[in-house]
């Protein structure tokens, strides 16, 4: 999703996800309401930068949905010093009818894909190398970009990892958050200040054959 990750106009702003569902466009600047994550937490721990087993929950398959936007990603368990993943963003069909019969569908899986279209793509690994772990991404039509792994954060309810590349004006950050009850939320970040920089990705552990919720 790098690739859909290039800039502030990114279709996923961290803002109200419930009315981004129903077409409502939110400013990116609004505070992020996304489920599982615990709107008080506690002020969070900071620890050394991990090994890539650590990263080892990632395996499989995720899934999220946001306003007619899909977007998977799919992981490798940890061996020989990488996993090897990929994330592919499609954009299906605008809602047709009243405002009740769209909210009706909203949130429910669609059976029927062939009116769906691919946004972007990207090829993805982490990848442990003598100074850190690196996430790599290759976005679809674009040049591989490194973001070093240089925080982990003990937050309520899971983990945080934090990936930096200061060199890009964005992303600058990228950020997996581990949440609870199987959700994982994919960050990116530009620089700091600048409006409309911040987008999330909230999804689900699911089975990567039916696509069905797994139970953490």
């Amino acid at each position: 999703m790098l690739n859909d990750r290039t800039g502030p106009a990114s279709p996923v702003p961290v803002a109200r996800l419930a009315a981004l569902a129903v077409g409502v466009a939110v400013s990116a600047s609004s505070a992020a309401q996304t489920p599982a994550t615990g709107a008080n937490e506690a002020a969070p721990s900071t620890t050394a930068a991990s090994s890539l087993d650590a990263l080892g929950w990632l395996r499989g398959c995720w899934l999220g949905s946001v306003n007619r936007r899909e977007f998977r990603e799919q992981w490798s368990p940890p061996r020989g010093g990488m996993m090897v993943g990929f994330s592919h963003t499609v954009i299906g069909p605008r809602l047709q009818g009243t405002l009740r019969e769209k909210m009706d569908v909203v949130g429910k899986p669609s059976t029927d894909h062939s009116q769906d279209k691919t946004q972007d793509y990207e090829y993805l690994r982490l990848e442990q190398r003598p100074d850190g772990v690196y996430y790599v991404a290759v976005p679809s039509g674009k040049r591989e970009v490194s973001f070093r792994l240089n925080e982990v954060k003990d937050e309520s309810g899971g983990k945080a990892f934090i990936f930096t590349n200061l060199v890009d004006e964005f992303p600058q950050r990228i950020v997996y958050r581990r949440g609870t009850e199987g959700w994982l939320y994919a960050q990116v970040t530009g620089k700091e200040g600048v409006s409309g920089s911040d987008i999330v990705y909230p999804m689900q552990h699911i089975d990567c054959a039916t696509d069905a919720l797994l139970k953490e």
